[in-house]
């Protein structure tokens, strides 16, 4: 067997034997999580990326059937009265409801406040009752000023009037089915049994002067000896807005502004069609 070679003196030892070579460390500051793992934005806002289904533009997107096509108006309700049909022997009840000078004052676009909407008014107002702020709101739009503005949300720009317009009682035709939305009337305060129809108490064994008080408002240990929240109870009544769906058009009276709708409804003053 032949002797093995030597090694030379001055080589190299092997590889495994070699120190490592450490070179000095940067330092960066920076998200370790970005660094090793990095993670994808929440916030999909870029070009040709889907879009969140918790984003503003994906809950317009459902929405968008809900919103309709053209915008509503502003009435005054003037009276109630009833129509009475010869051919089937019956007596409907109706509210009139009355335009007043209702315009169109300005617009609010999806690209500047993120929908679509118009801002109707109605009435007149003296310069001296308005603040500058509305007054030049006004000027603006070359508009006169009026005593009542909303808005009425649309599905896209075609739905959006020229300002200026006026929108009379041939917008609405007979047949037609309107939501309405007014103030309800304020009524003070009131008591239990009128405002939530409660029954009182007995009228005899032992029952005094209390025949109309509500009673118990709740157990003590078994409830936490606290009055629980939303308990029926004695209190303001009326004065919030109230809103009737699918109120059908009986009559259209475009030459005096007249709009009748189906139902007695003694809660409204200024109210909103759409």
């Amino acid at each position: 067997m032949p002797p093995r070679p030597s090694l030379p003196i001055y080589g190299l030892p092997p590889p495994f034997l070699l120190p490592s070579l450490q070179l000095p460390q940067t330092w960066t500051r920076t998200i370790r999580s970005l660094v090793k793992n990095p993670k994808f934005s929440r916030f999909n806002v870029g070009h040709n990326l889907p879009v969140l289904g918790a984003s503003k533009t994906s809950a317009l997107v459902r929405k968008e059937y809900t919103i309709p096509h053209r915008t509503g108006a502003l009435v005054i309700k003037k009276g109630m009265t009833a129509i009475y049909d010869p051919g089937t022997a019956k007596r409907t009840p109706c509210t009139v409801l009355q335009f007043d000078r209702v315009q169109v004052i300005s617009h609010k676009t999806r690209p500047k406040n993120g929908y679509w909407a118009v801002q109707i008014g109605s009435g007149s107002k003296e310069a001296r009752n308005v603040t500058r702020p509305e007054r030049g709101h006004f000027a603006v739009n070359e508009v006169p000023l009026k005593r009542d503005l909303v808005e009425f949300k649309v599905k896209n720009a075609d739905g959006l009037p020229k300002i200026g317009t006026l929108i009379k009682a041939d917008w609405f035709q007979e047949g037609q089915f309107v939501d309405v939305r007014a103030d309800c009337r304020g009524m003070g305060f009131a008591g239990g049994m009128k405002r939530w129809g409660f029954s009182g108490q007995p009228a005899s064994h032992g029952t005094s002067l209390t025949h109309r008080a509500m009673g118990s408002a709740g157990a003590s240990q078994g409830s936490g000896s606290r009055v629980l929240p939303g308990k029926k109870m004695a209190g303001r009544m009326g004065g919030q807005q109230v809103t009737v769906q699918n109120l059908k058009v009986l009559r259209v009276d475009a030459a005096n502004g007249l709009v009748v709708v189906n139902g007695r409804y003694s809660k409204f003053c200024v109210t909103q069609l759409c």
